[in-house]
């Protein structure tokens, strides 16, 4: 029984991906396809696709313009359209134009969309919805004995493949604005030391993405796993000490729990953030490359002073 109750409360729990379908797909044993099958359904994809539905739903309701006949009205921000607008245009005009000019309108709606779809993943990631869904889902899946819940952004191939994109939009796009210009900007300094140079530009080109990858998941896996090691306390002074100690246990780690997801929700919106604005300052140094040489010194403080941790 105790062993039955502490598995329960498995702070891995929070965030471990639960596959309800596999497919065989004939290819041997690996990383990528253990037992040689991919996952078809899981928690986490369908987190996702619930992210994607609600995105292609509210945003555009929320950001349609009314059509009331009176102008000023019609062409007023209101409620979460404003929300919407608003964060919309600050990555625009705070984040977005400094570093890549001319080229902001191009890449806007990439950030945009990034920054909204984590967002609303990390969100949705709060909810308790894996007891609510447990039914649900065995109807569908009887051998299933988890339901959907979880955030997705606390799996690290979720997170690696939105760095991923980041990377193709870095590479594709700096080939395709600078031609070999973007070549030749990895290969600086004297000739002798040009390809030393060149390879650790390289390093550095991945270990940003990497930085992307790590830093999403970590964040969201610490804080799940926080406040599920919170909650064990509850169980674990109930089977060693009793009823009385847990439940006075209990008050404090609820009301820790209270104000330590106010600070997830803080968390939620903060780390959407960092990635679509490191995303930006990424695709910025591919794109506006030679701001790096001829312009640096007259930019001044235009740019963001410096990247948030």
């Amino acid at each position: 029984m105790e062993g039955m109750l502490l598995a329960a409360t498995s702070p891995l729990d929070h965030v471990y991906q639960w596959t309800y379908q596999r497919i065989g797909i004939g290819a041997g044993d690996s990383v990528f396809t253990p037992g040689g099958q991919i996952t078809l359904v899981s928690n986490h994809i369908v987190m996702q696709i619930i992210a994607v539905l609600l995105l292609v739903l509210l945003i555009p309701s929320f950001a349609r313009m009314r059509l009331t006949g009176d102008t000023v009205r019609d062409l007023t921000p209101r409620g979460f359209g404003n929300f919407i607008e608003s964060i919309c245009a600050y990555f625009r005009e705070h984040v977005a134009r400094p570093v890549l000019n001319e080229h902001t309108d191009r890449f806007i709606p990439y950030i945009w969309t990034a920054f909204f779809y984590i967002l609303f993943v990390n969100l949705l990631g709060l909810l308790p919805l894996e007891p609510v869904t447990r039914g649900l889902v065995r109807s569908v899946y009887p051998d299933a004995h988890h339901g959907v819940g979880g955030a997705a952004t606390g799996n690290i191939w979720v997170t690696g493949t939105l760095a991923a994109c980041t990377l193709c939009m870095i590479i594709f796009n700096g080939f395709r604005y600078n031609g070999f210009a973007y070549v030749k900007h990895f290969f600086q300094g004297p000739i002798f030391i040009a390809p030393l140079i060149a390879l650790l530009e390289i390093v550095g080109l991945v270990a940003k993405c990497f930085a992307l990858t790590v830093r999403l998941f970590a964040n969201m896996v610490a804080g799940h796993v926080l406040l599920a090691v919170l909650m064990s306390f509850i169980s674990l002074c109930y089977v060693g000490f009793g009823a009385v100690a847990a439940t006075g246990v209990g008050i404090i780690v609820v009301l820790a729990s209270v104000a330590f997801n106010m600070l997830e929700i803080f968390v939620a919106f903060l780390q959407a953030f960092i990635f679509a604005f490191l995303t930006t300052l990424f695709i910025a140094q591919a794109v506006v490359i030679h701001h790096d040489h001829d312009e640096a010194p007259e930019r001044g403080s235009e740019g963001p002073a410096a990247v948030p941790q």
